[in-house]
């Protein structure tokens, strides 16, 4: 792992301009804010973020964003622009020890000659707890300047403590105009993109800039193998050989961060909006990117009490038909039974009458409290309840007309509470016209 520790030619040397032989991703990487692409929001004129880089004055700060959207270059950017020696090193290899030496370095230099120090750290939350904890109090006692980028979601992954002492900024996917100019860039710098390369045609750069999934580093490691691949036979890039060296469009999903919970949201929003193209959608993307199918069957349940309820009684059927199939099929023939209920709760009625009821009525218990039953609706089957009034003068409501009788069921003083109301959507129009016909006789106004 490289380490840098001053602020002079010979950094900008080390740092500026990588050896010939690195990939093309680490030799085309901007310098300067000029050159950086992407990211325009964080960076515009007067946000916290350039000012930091434009004074040399940089704060503690986590970069949570995909990959290939900047993090490091962000990072670089900021180190060379600032006062201070710059220290980087990645959790993937680093442990404990390299941080205290980290932070040992900077205490001496601090203590030597006043200069402050920019420790870069790479995949952060692949830090434990402990290790984190160890690298705040140099953090909250300003002897070093944390930088730490993430592809998780820091809130997940970084402790809170931690997280109080930086300012966190996310960084959004580039965009494939912002790709397209770092595949231009590359092709035009002979000194640090490909020299001397072969034709690459505007459909072949156009593919790899929108096929990137947003990635800086897939778009230009992928032009880099499609050149010499092209080299090699003897002609330009083409569609083929871009397609070819691209092989397949990355997918950006992890099952154990925050995307797990963005892309089931999006499915239930969807479903819960009734487009079943969307449904399916974010369950595709879902199932390759390997998340437990037991986990969107179990969604899948709640949804269909919580968004459809009686609108659609068969969608708890169906729902519940498709996690028993889950279990007993398994992958990858479940992703039919999936999608054979992911689109019939996308189509079906919708209601959340039922969900509403139950939080009402919940939220009166938790005000209130519990309530007493009427006596005669009490449990009567043990010596002496009778003695108490326990189930005396209880109506038997199947020998009644219609099988409902007028009898007051609900707690005295709580007659006029309502925490059912059906839609007119779908079954529930019907529940709806015999709950007003059975209100009626159950409370006589």
């Amino acid at each position: 792992m490289e380490r840098l520790f001053d602020t002079g030619e010979e950094r900008r040397q080390r740092t500026s301009v990588p050896p010939s032989d690195a990939p093309l991703p680490v030799r085309i990487r901007p310098r300067s804010l000029e050159e950086l692409v992407g990211q325009e929001r964080l960076l515009a004129e007067g946000s916290p973020l350039r000012i930091a880089v434009e004074t040399g004055e940089p704060h503690s700060a986590i970069f949570y964003g995909p990959p290939g959207s900047g993090k490091t270059t962000l990072a670089r950017i900021i180190a060379e622009a600032a006062r201070g020696a710059f220290e980087e090193e990645s959790a993937v290899n680093a442990g404990r020890a390299e941080v205290r030496a980290v932070i040992k370095r900077a205490d001496e230099r601090r203590q030597a000659s006043g200069q402050p120090t920019i420790f870069f750290l790479d995949e952060i939350h692949r830090f434990n707890k402990a290790q984190q904890d160890a690298l705040l109090p140099a953090v909250e006692e300003g002897l070093v300047t944390l930088i730490g980028a993430t592809t998780e979601n820091p809130y997940f992954e970084v402790n809170s403590a931690l997280l109080s002492r930086a300012q966190i900024y996310e960084l959004q996917p580039l965009e494939a105009a912002d790709i397209r100019r770092l595949l231009d860039s590359a092709l035009s710098d002979p000194e640090r993109g490909l020299a001397d390369p072969p034709e690459v045609s505007d459909e072949a750069l156009e593919l790899l800039a929108g096929r990137s999934d947003g990635d800086a580093r897939v778009a230009l490691s992928a032009l880099e193998r499609a050149v010499e691949t092209a080299r090699t036979a003897g002609h330009g890039v083409d569609l083929d050989t871009a397609e070819e060296a691209l092989q397949r469009k990355a997918l950006t999903y992890d099952r154990a961060g925050d995307r797990h919970y963005d892309y089931i949201s999006a499915w239930i929003k969807s479903t819960r909006a009734s487009d079943p193209d969307a449904s399916l959608y974010y369950l595709a993307v879902m199932l390759e990117g390997g998340e437990d199918p037991r986990f969107i069957a179990r969604r899948m349940v709640i949804l269909a009490s919580e968004d459809i309820g009686n609108a659609d009684p068969q969608a708890l059927v169906v729902a519940n038909a498709a996690a028993a199939a889950v279990d007993r099929v398994g992958l990858p023939e479940c992703q039919l039974n999936l999608a054979h209920a992911a689109t019939y709760l996308a189509l079906a009625p919708k209601s959340n009458a039922s969900y509403v009821g139950i939080k009402r009525a919940m939220a009166h218990v938790r005000e209130h409290g519990a309530q007493p039953p009427p006596p005669y609706l009490r449990d009567a089957h043990y010596y002496g309840a009778r003695k108490l009034g326990r189930g005396v003068g209880y109506t038997y409501p199947h020998d009644e007309p219609g099988g409902v009788a007028g009898q007051q069921v609900i707690p005295e003083g709580m007659e006029e509470e309502r925490f059912y109301e059906p839609t007119d959507r779908g079954f529930e129009e019907e529940l709806s016209r015999r709950l007003e016909e059975i209100r009626r006789r159950l409370r006589p106004s």
